[in-house]
């Protein structure tokens, strides 16, 4: 059995109504590590277990880190976690209550991901958090349970960090033979690294990450994810952290779950900007979760906002 479960898929009415359209929401923010993450890293960690390898370690602003160490509890090899200073407390609780250990370097996740990287040896598993075909291919898994449950669907609304649920959903689009299937990419601006790479016309790094949205606090996305953008139709849109967090705070209202601004991004198209939809009649949107986003946090969010 994979470590990933088969998410719910529901219509949301309310989302349905506020853009006219019906809407599917493949809720992945119930998988049991709470994002979409244990997809690709339960494949990856799993593939690793069976090649011998006596330990995981990752780098990760959240979310992939809890995933690697649920992974690894499941499996019974142990986990390091590397995770930059802007990581949330609560983020880095839900780890090592997986019983992996947490180390804190640097301000970004760019240099937490150097500092492990200098960790390996011979016998650990690095399993990255968005940059690795492994991953790709197991979050794919999420477009073939759609498929399976037999729902059509014009168009996919996600939300990219580092790229590595965009690139699984591409794959898993043109696996199930939907490779016309328009991407639209959901970003908060300040870390909005797709977006600006875009605009560009090559990979652009960003400076710092200014979003409250910090696990979507990769300053490069992805090498395939930016390729992607010239092979298959993918639409880039950037919100602002308001929009982001208020769109939280309606699906909380509205569907009983709450997720993370880095969730709020693409929930944010839907319920703000219903025009970038109007040309289609059935939209999924992945509702990619986010462990750590309690009560609590999401007020600091929206006290640090008001400040």
């Amino acid at each position: 059995m994979p470590l990933h479960i088969d998410t719910p898929l529901l219509e949301s009415r309310p989302l349905g109504q506020a853009t006219g359209r019906q809407v599917w929401l493949k809720l992945d923010a119930m998988q049991p590590s709470g994002s979409f993450k244990i997809r690709g890293i339960g494949h990856a960690c799993e593939h690793h277990a069976r090649a011998g390898k006596r330990r995981f370690l990752s780098s990760s602003g959240g979310n992939a880190g809890i995933a690697v160490a649920y992974a690894g509890r499941r499996l019974g090899v142990p986990v390091t976690v590397v995770v930059p200073e802007s990581t949330t407390d609560t983020a880095k609780a839900l780890i090592r209550q997986e019983d992996a250990e947490v180390i804190v370097h640097g301000a970004t996740w760019m240099e937490a991901n150097a500092h492990a990287q200098s960790l390996r040896d011979d016998g650990t598993a690095f399993i990255h958090p968005f940059d690795d075909p492994l991953l790709w291919h197991g979050h794919a898994s999420l477009v073939d349970e759609v498929v399976r449950a037999g729902q059509g669907f014009d168009a996919v609304v996600l939300s990219v960090g580092g790229g590595g649920l965009m690139c699984g959903v591409v794959e898993g689009l043109q696996r199930n033979g939907l490779g016309t299937v328009p991407v639209i990419a959901a970003e908060t601006a300040g870390a909005a690294s797709l977006a600006q790479s875009v605009a560009a016309g090559r990979r652009v790094e960003l400076p710092a990450i200014t979003s409250i949205a910090t696990t979507l606090g990769a300053k490069m996305v992805c090498e395939r994810a930016f390729a992607l953008t010239r092979e298959h139709p993918v639409e880039s849109v950037v919100v602002t952290d308001a929009a982001a967090l208020a769109a939280c705070e309606r699906f909380l209202d509205d569907h009983r779950i709450l997720v993370e601004p880095a969730c709020g991004a693409a929930l944010a198209i839907a319920y703000g900007e219903p025009a970038r939809l109007a040309r289609f009649g059935r939209v999924l949107v992945v509702v990619c979760g986010g462990a750590s986003a309690g009560l609590a946090q999401q007020r600091e969010w929206a006290a640090a906002l008001a400040a």
